[in-house]
């Protein structure tokens, strides 16, 4: 049995293969590309398009020239994505930190807006904190000519540090109960501070800014940069030999000799509104809610072929096996089985890249939310912007949440189980049509080909 038949029988074991028919062709003068290709046309005809290819693994011999010339793409291609995926990691690092400064940044913002409140104890608190920030940023600089070392040091300014918190204007000093030597520190100070307090709002803001537009140009490189990893990925995936094929007993180390596995897969979905009207099927099966059944033909190629170079090409003469099978299955099952040959170590490496962007955007989505949303109603007013960087500088919005992989198979797993009698009935059709099909493309290859086949 197979690896595509032991995948079916795992999806349903109801799921019963219909007719079954082998070609084998065997010519080391003749490359095998022309069977592949004339099959895939023809069935591409007859299924209207709806073909593909759902298997394709190699091994190759390991003392072949063809092996090490695919391990040397094999080892560029992986490089290239071990590239990329660092230069995701940094900008994904370079995000995080990003966040964190807009996130001081604002909490510092706020408090320039709080000392501009009309609430008189909002105002008050707002402006406390800011000359908090200037002594312990700006005002400690002067070492022990600071406010706090000159409150707390030998030369008693005990009162300095209260009468700064207090005053708001140069103008307040002297309505304080203060010594001439305190009003003299302490003026300066409240002129130097106001000046701080206009000039760095002003320069918070503006770098606010900058940082936030840096923000969005750093998510969207990282959403590039994880669609150029990708093609590398499958890439070197692709190149990779199959360990299954790999103990074949026709890949001698020393020989020259390569095997392939290729399966094909079309599908013909049934027409119920027709099939009634042709009576193959009761009136009233146009009326029923029931699931879409598809005939099914699936070619399995197995090629065992001699690998000689011709110009920057390898070309392959040898054995081909070809078995024609037919199935009947609904949508639902094609998904699964799709879903099956998709548990490979190339969608886990895919799963790892959504992992660093994808999954790790969504943890900090709020924060994007909150950081690069506040511009979402200033753009839509200004929709009309025609500036090839406006798409660049769209805040992110939060896309409604899908379902997993891993939930969807176990929704198609429940509703694979259930069957009506009516789609028993379609089932029945379907696999009688792709019974037909399959014969179809197995006996008009033959008889293009001048093979024996049957004479009708």
């Amino acid at each position: 049995m197979t690896e595509i038949e032991n995948l079916i029988k795992k999806v349903n074991p109801k799921i019963k293969k219909g007719k079954n028919y082998q070609i084998v062709y065997d010519s080391s003068s003749e490359t095998l590309e022309p069977i592949y290709f004339w099959l895939l046309d023809f069935m591409n005809q007859n299924f209207k398009g709806r073909v593909e290819k759902i298997i394709d693994n190699f091994s190759s011999s390991p003392g072949s020239g063809h092996f090490s010339e695919l391990g040397q793409k094999m080892s560029q291609m992986q490089q290239e994505a071990s590239r990329v995926l660092g230069t995701v990691n940094n900008i994904l690092k370079g995000i995080l930190n990003l966040i964190y400064d807009l996130k001081e940044y604002k909490i510092r913002l706020s408090h320039y807006e709080a000392a501009e409140s009309k609430n008189k104890s909002t105002a008050e608190a707002g402006l406390n904190a800011l000359k908090q920030v200037w002594m312990d940023k700006v005002d400690i600089q002067r070492g022990q000519g600071s406010i706090n070392a000159l409150a707390s040091g030998n030369l008693q300014f005990v009162t300095l540090r209260d009468a700064f918190m207090a005053v708001q204007k140069p103008e307040d000093v002297d309505k304080l109960d203060l010594n001439e030597r305190v009003r003299r520190l302490l003026k300066p100070r409240i002129q130097e501070f106001l000046e701080w307090k206009k000039r760095s709002e002003h320069e918070l803001k503006k770098r606010f800014e900058v940082e936030k537009y840096y923000l969005k140009s750093q998510v969207e490189a990282l959403k590039l940069n994880t669609r150029w990893a990708r093609p590398y990925l499958q890439a070197a995936h692709r190149l990779m030999a199959d360990e299954k094929i790999a103990s074949d007993p026709a890949l001698v180390t020393t020989f020259n000799t390569i095997v392939m596995e290729l399966t094909l897969i079309g599908k013909n979905p049934i027409d119920i509104e027709e099939e009634v009207a042709d009576q193959t099927l009761p009136p009233g099966f146009e009326r029923m809610k029931l699931k879409t059944y598809n005939s099914i033909v699936i070619l399995d190629f197995k090629f065992r072929g001699i690998p000689s170079k011709a110009g920057q090409h390898y070309v392959f003469g040898g054995r081909v096996e070809v078995d024609f099978k037919s199935y009947a299955m609904n949508e639902e099952e094609i998904e699964e089985l799709k879903y099956q040959l998709s548990q490979s170590d190339l969608e886990l490496s895919f799963k790892l890249i959504e992992g660093m962007t994808t999954d790790s955007l969504q943890q900090i989505q709020v924060d994007l939310n909150e950081l690069l949303g506040e511009e979402s109603k200033k753009s839509e007013k200004k929709s009309d912007d025609v500036s090839p960087f406006g798409a660049l500088f769209k805040p992110i919005k939060p896309k409604k949440k899908e379902r997993s992989e891993e939930e969807k198979h176990e929704e198609r797993v429940k509703k694979i189980k259930s069957e009506k009698y009516a789609e028993r009935k379609l089932r029945e059709l379907a696999i009688k049509n792709a019974n037909s099909l399959c014969f179809r493309v197995y006996d008009i290859y033959k008889k293009g080909h001048g093979l024996a086949s049957f004479p009708y």
